[in-house]
C-alpha cells in the first residue's frame, strides 16, 4: 500500500480540480491512502475515502521561494511536514515551482553527498518508444559544471527506475554535437561527465535531436532545460490547434480525419504532456511530485500515477544508496 500526501489547494483551478483527480485515481488504486491537506471545508466529500488535514493558508502562484518561511500554515508547506510525520512515500502539488522546491529543500532536507537537486521531467523518445529523461528543468536558474555532472548520475538512476533502461545513454544539450561546443558551463561539464564511470556519456545533443533517440537522459542547467521544457509544450500544443484546423477546413478534409483518425489519435497521444503529468525533485530526502500549475484533473491524476511508478521503484532509496557508495569511496 502507498500513501501520498496531496496539497489540494496550489493550482491554477484550486481544489476542484485537484478532488477530480483524486476521485479518479482512488477508483484505480483503491488500496492506497490519501492525505489531502487544504481548506478541509472545500472537499469535505473525500473523507469517505481518504484523511483529511486542514490548513488555512494558500501559496499564491507567483509566490516566491521566500514565501515558504513565513506561510507556515499554508497547504504546500504543512503538506511537507505531514509527509514526515506520517512517514508517507510522496507529496504532489500543482502549487507555486519556486515555493515548493524551496519548501522541500528546506523541509525534507538534501540527501547527502547532492550538490544541488534537480527536476527532472520525461520526453517522447520516438527512436525506442520510451521516455528520454531531462534535467534540470527549472529547479535553478544557474547551475555548475560540478552540479550538471550530478544531474546525469541521478537522472540515470531515475531513467533506470521510471523506465527500466539498465544502461541510460546520457548526453549534454548543446549546439552543436561536436566536443568543444556548447555554453560555458557546459564546456566545463563535458570534461567532467566524460570521465564519470558512474554514467554512460556519449557527448553533446542538439534539441532537434532529443526526439529521435539517440539518449536516454539529456543534461542541463535550469534555465535552458525550462525553456526547452516550455518550447515542447508550446509546440504539441501548436501542433494539435493546426491539426485541428487543417481538417476543419472542408468536406474533404473531414472526410479525410475520418479515414486518418487512428493514426492522427496515436500521434496526440503520444505529444499529450498530460500524460507526462509531473516533474520530480531529484536530491531531497522524500518523493516530490510537481504537477503543473494549470493542471486539469487529468494531468494531475497522471503526477500521481507518476509518484506511484517512482514510489514501486524505490526511487529516493536507490539516489540515498547511490549517493552513499560515492561518499564511501
Amino acid at each position: 500500500m502507498r500513501k501520498f500526501v496531496i496539497d489540494m489547494m496550489g493550482s491554477d483551478a484550486g481544489s476542484a480540480m485537484a478532488l477530480a483527480a483524486v476521485k479518479t485515481y482512488h477508483k484505480l488504486h483503491p488500496e492506497d491512502a490519501l492525505i489531502l491537506v487544504g481548506k478541509t471545508e472545500e472537499f469535505q466529500e473525500a473523507a469517505s475515502f481518504a484523511t483529511l488535514v486542514h490548513a488555512s493558508d494558500v501559496i499564491e502562484m507567483e509566490a516566491g521561494a521566500l514565501e515558504v518561511i513565513r506561510r507556515k500554515e499554508s497547504s504546500m508547506v504543512v503538506a511537507m511536514h505531514t509527509l514526515l510525520e506520517q512517514h508517507a512515500d510522496a507529496v504532489i502539488s500543482a502549487g507555486s515551482t519556486g515555493a515548493f522546491l524551496s519548501a522541500a529543500t528546506l523541509i525534507l532536507k538534501r540527501i547527502p553527498g547532492v550538490l544541488r537537486p534537480a527536476l527532472v521531467t520525461g520526453f517522447p523518445n520516438l527512436g525506442r518508444g520510451n521516455f528520454v529523461t531531462l534535467l534540470d528543468v527549472g529547479a535553478s536558474n544557474t547551475n555548475t559544471a560540478e552540479e550538471i555532472a550530478q544531474f546525469a548520475y541521478m537522472g540515470s538512476l531515475y531513467s533506470q527506475g521510471a523506465y527500466g533502461i539498465e544502461k541510460p545513454i546520457v548526453k549534454l544539450l548543446s549546439n552543436g554535437s561536436e566536443e568543444g561546443k556548447g555554453s560555458p558551463v557546459g564546456k566545463e561539464a563535458y570534461p567532467l561527465l566524460k570521465a564519470d564511470p558512474k554514467v554512460d556519456f556519449q557527448g553533446n545533443i542538439e534539441a532537434s535531436q532529443i526526439f529521435a533517440g539517440s539518449a536516454d537522459v539529456v543534461v542541463t542547467d535550469g534555465y535552458t532545460g525550462n525553456i526547452m521544457l516550455k518550447s515542447f509544450e508550446g509546440m504539441a500544443k501548436a501542433m494539435g490547434k493546426l491539426m485541428k484546423q487543417g481538417f476543419t477546413k472542408n468536406f474533404k478534409t473531414k472526410m479525410g480525419y475520418l479515414l486518418a483518425k487512428s493514426g492522427i489519435d496515436t500521434i496526440k497521444d503520444t505529444m499529450n504532456t498530460k500524460k507526462v503529468g509531473g516533474a520530480m525533485l531529484l536530491g531531497v530526502n522524500g518523493l516530490v511530485v510537481k504537477a503543473h500549475g494549470n493542471s486539469d484533473p487529468e494531468a494531475f491524476e497522471s503526477a500521481m500515477e507518476v509518484a506511484a511508478k517512482l514510489t514501486d521503484a524505490k526511487m529516493i532509496e536507490k539516489i540515498a544508496a547511490g549517493f552513499a557508495k560515492v561518499e564511501q569511496k
